[in-house]
């Protein structure tokens, strides 16, 4: 992409932005009436991230479910450790790799896209990050970086190279502690793992997470904000003031002290007010219940996030959640294991470091995550409990054979696997045998 239809793309996005909000032909603008900002920045998101609590669930729950137990690699039909997953074992423990890629999906989350700078023993001054990597080399240390920490600086133009499109160059922008200060890096691509999520046109630019949201964001500070200020405002309700009939004025040193004791009951301690010839009536509390339309908000959010509402505002636990919506939400978790945190993320990170002789060659490997769809403790004394009811009403039935058997009562009703079926064979068996012998 040259810079031409780099600067003609940024163009369009500004003119796609300019229409939104707008009806009758431009007469009237949504997004200016309420408030909505239309020309959104890592840095707005990133800001949301870090003080809104929902924006921050939105991007935390299923990152941190994702990653969630142990990262491994391992080599299948393999019964002692292979050379691949010894190595990656020790990668992973000395980088802290995992922690560092739960980061970067973050960041990724948060932006159009996230890098992973990958810190080579190649290197010996600044200048060395612009040539591409050669031969096998160490790697040092893995930087996770944001969209606005790394910067796209060119793009390949050359439409007979197979990154035609793609990024060429990075300015990235690292903390020097030493220095106290930042430092500007020129960095090939070579030595970067571009990750992007929920792609359109665009090959190297997804769509940040919080950005078709962004709006109901806003509204959930409006209506929280707004409640928490009509609480402040509305519950302590003030009083009006009425001159008895019979007093002409009050003089001023009697408006002082009654502005006195009202200073002291509103910031102190005081709680009863002394006014002659003045009658003071309280004012009706002015407090609405701002939970309906806060509701309204979560669910809009939760229906283009995919998150159920229990999960995304924390009641996950226990009975609070249903069955579908645990139910959902792990298959959502799986998926995004499977189509987005293997395939963007991991088997490039293997392919980079394979490629660079940092990870022994491997073309079958595979990904082992932490079980999503076992069952707790509770859950299987409940099964348990189910099943030995049903087997109880079986044997007491003297009709349940004829019409059952045994082996499909089993399989079907009892719902057990092929293999639970074989060792209660075995433990039937071994039982009868035992018997013979006494």
């Amino acid at each position: 992409m040259t810079e031409i239809s780099a600067y003609n793309a940024i163009l369009g996005r500004a003119a796609f932005a300019a229409k939104l909000g707008m009806q009758f032909g431009g007469e009237r603008d949504i997004y200016q009436a309420l408030g909505y900002s239309k020309d959104l920045t890592f840095a707005d998101f990133y800001a949301q991230y870090e003080r809104h609590d929902i924006a921050a669930a939105i991007v935390d729950r299923p990152v941190d479910a994702t990653w969630r137990g142990p990262l491994e690699l391992l080599e299948p039909a393999n019964k002692n450790e292979t050379k691949l997953e010894k190595a990656w074992h020790d990668l992973e423990r000395r980088l802290k790799l995992k922690s560092r890629l739960v980061r970067l999906d973050k960041l990724t989350s948060l932006g159009h896209y996230g890098v992973l700078l990958l810190g080579l023993s190649d290197i010996s001054t600044k200048t060395d990050y612009m040539i591409p990597v050669e031969g096998n080399v160490e790697l040092l240390y893995v930087k996770p970086l944001g969209e606005g920490s790394a910067k796209i600086n060119s793009y390949e133009d050359n439409p007979a190279d197979e990154r035609y499109g793609m990024p060429k160059y990075y300015d990235i922008t690292v903390a020097d502690k030493s220095q106290k200060s930042t430092s500007q890096l020129l960095v090939h691509h070579s030595r970067v793992l571009h990750v992007t999520a929920d792609l359109l046109e665009s090959e190297e630019k997804g769509i940040p997470v919080l950005k078709k949201v962004f709006n109901r964001l806003q509204d959930l500070e409006k209506i929280v904000g707004g409640s928490a200020e009509m609480y402040w405002k509305g519950a302590r309700p003030g009083y009006a003031g009425k001159m008895d009939k019979d007093a002409a004025t009050i003089d001023k040193d009697l408006e002082k002290e009654l502005k006195d004791q009202i200073t002291e009951y509103d910031h102190g301690l005081r709680r009863f007010l002394v006014a002659e010839g003045l009658n003071l009536e309280s004012l009706a509390q002015q407090i609405a219940d701002p939970s309906n339309h806060v509701d309204v908000q979560i669910q809009m959010i939760s229906a283009i996030t995919g998150i159920p509402k229990r999960i995304l505002t924390g009641s996950e636990r226990g009975e609070l959640a249903s069955s579908q919506d645990k139910e959902r939400w792990l298959e959502m978790i799986y998926d995004r294991r499977q189509e987005y945190a293997e395939a963007s993320i991991i088997y490039p990170l293997v392919e980079r470091l394979m490629k660079y002789g940092i990870l022994p060659e491997s073309e079958n490997y595979y990904v082992k995550w932490r079980e999503l769809f076992s069952i707790s403790e509770q859950e299987q004394v409940e099964i348990g409990a189910k099943r030995a009811g049903a087997l109880k009403e079986y044997m007491q039935n003297p009709m349940a054979e004829s019409i059952v058997p045994p082996d499909a009562f089993i399989e079907y009703f009892l719902g057990l696997t092929e293999e639970q079926k074989e060792l209660i064979k075995q433990m039937q068996t071994t039982a009868t045998d035992e018997d013979q012998e006494l």
